[in-house]
């Protein structure tokens, strides 16, 4: 069975409803992962004609994406009897084919998918890894692009080796997929000097095997004689105090000369079309002033409070999970910014999410980089605070001292009987403690009450835990419990 492209929810409902497996694959025009997983989708297709093979171009289909909880591609969705059973996000052609064939049949239980539809799809290098892998029924994931570690050395020294200035990044010069790989271009650019590059997205091993090759884990990573300089913030840095340029001239690197380097920075031609970007110079400014109208600002597809596409979501998510303040702006309800802003930015896909004006990528990169550790990082580099929420100051509050209590008024001018009590308690049984007057501070008296699900005061915390009130605190105390429990 051929595979067919959905074009609506309706469409994918009416396909369902007939009760035979089906397998969806949500991808993405700009995403060469997507590319490569569906070649092995369409081979996976010819071996099991009784399923139906559906591809969802998942921004454009938002409210599938949405349905399915898509928030990065490639991303798989198996269902039967019109129900999800398993789902499998990532490229990882030996996983796809064992969960096409569990849900759709054909194999003997238990085996891995046999590797012929994975080779012809895959090459020659996936093909081999797979037959290894069938023979050893092993597992896919470890296996898979598994080789001598000897191996693979010598080939990321022969990349690393393969130009003076070797650029090893997301996407292509012509077409970078992250922000931060954009930017190292445009230096490299503006120094004039030709470099090689390579797609890491492109090759896991590589990606994987350079991060301990080179000890450095994240990309962009620019190599110059085979000699790591660093990733994007080493290169701005090094490009705006001239020292790249004086790198560049030590190890023998010459530069273009003037006459061979076009300029297209930012002249705007007769038409009112800047050379650089594509977009005229209105439209361009416009650009300009919204990306830089909020440290971060964020273009997707609906509002912070309702977003209309999974990726949008996710991101959005993120932010609040990183807890940063953010403005975002709504392509969809202006389409001149949509179409302008994939010109200006080169990058033809939603969400875009800028840090003090720069491309940082859209929702893979945002995720992937909050799963690493990497974004919070990011913006911590480019100064952008966290926001401290009720949540946080309250804790910060309860254990501010091992003993806290928090009261009306304080220690020394109590303004209710019960706080007096406690306060006296804790004097007699020679007790240090901190306290704060929750009538000064309204968001702190209400809040805690939520926090602890106390409420009322005084309430006393030991080490951010809450003891009680006043009634728990006076019969402690006269058990000897009190002194006991709060001198450990």
């Amino acid at each position: 069975m051929s595979i067919k492209d959905v074009h609506s929810k309706a469409e994918l409902d009416k396909v369902l409803e007939d009760g035979k497996p089906v397998i969806l694959h949500f991808w993405a025009t700009w995403c060469e992962a997507s590319k490569q997983m569906d070649q092995v989708f369409a081979h996976l297709s010819t071996d099991f004609p009784h399923a139906h093979f559906l591809r969802v171009e998942a921004e454009e289909q938002a409210e599938i994406s949405e349905a399915y909880s898509v928030a990065a591609v490639p991303f798989f969705v198996f269902c039967k009897d019109a129900k999800t059973v398993d789902t499998l996000e990532g490229a990882d052609p030996s996983s796809l084919a064992n969960k096409v064939a569990k849900v759709a049949g054909g194999i003997t239980p238990g085996l891995p998918a046999a590797p012929a539809s994975l080779g012809m799809a895959s090459g020659a290098a996936v093909l081999e890894s797979v037959k290894e892998l069938a023979k050893g029924n092993g597992d896919s994931k470890s296996q898979l692009f598994s080789g001598p570690i000897d191996g693979l050395k010598e080939r990321l020294e022969k990349l690393i080796n393969s130009k003076p200035v070797m650029l090893f990044m997301k996407g292509k010069p012509e077409a970078p997929q992250c922000g931060f790989s954009q930017n190292v271009v445009d230096i490299l650019k503006k120094e004039k000097v030709e470099f090689g590059s390579f797609d890491i997205l492109s090759d896991n091993e590589v990606r994987e095997g350079l991060k301990k090759f080179s000890n450095w884990p994240t990309f962009p990573q620019l190599y110059c004689n085979g000699e790591l300089l660093g990733g994007c913030d080493i290169a701005i840095a090094m490009h705006e105090s001239g020292e790249l340029k004086e790198v560049l001239k030590e190890h023998g690197i010459k530069t273009k000369d003037s006459s061979e380097v076009k300029a297209a920075e930012s002249e705007v031609t007769k038409s009112g079309i800047f050379a650089s970007s594509g977009v005229s110079a209105a439209l361009s400014s416009r650009l300009e002033k919204l990306i830089n109208s909020c440290p971060v600002m964020l273009f997707m597809k609906g509002k912070p409070e309702e977003p209309k596409c999974g990726f949008s979501r996710k991101v959005v998510d993120i932010l609040r999970h990183e807890k940063v303040n953010f403005d975002s702006f709504d392509i969809l309800a202006d389409d001149e910014v949509r179409q302008g802003l994939k010109v200006y930015s080169n990058w033809s896909s939603y969400p875009q999410l800028y840090i003090k004006g720069e491309l940082l990528g859209g929702s893979d990169i945002v995720l992937e980089m909050q799963k690493s550790g990497e974004l919070g990082k990011v913006l911590a580099e480019k100064g952008i605070a966290r926001v401290e929420t009720l949540e946080d100051r309250l804790k910060q509050l309860t254990t501010a001292s091992p003993v806290m209590l928090f009261m009306k008024g304080t220690p020394d001018a109590p303004k209710c009987g019960f706080s007096s009590k406690v306060v006296n308690a804790l004097k007699e049984d020679g007790i240090d403690f901190g306290s704060f007057d929750i009538l000064t501070d309204d968001a702190v008296r209400q809040g805690l009450k939520t926090y602890s699900n106390w409420p009322t005061f005084p309430q006393l915390y030991y080490k951010g835990e809450l003891m009680g009130g006043c009634d728990i605190v006076l019969e402690m105390k006269s058990s000897g419990e009190l002194k006991a429990t709060l001198s450990e």
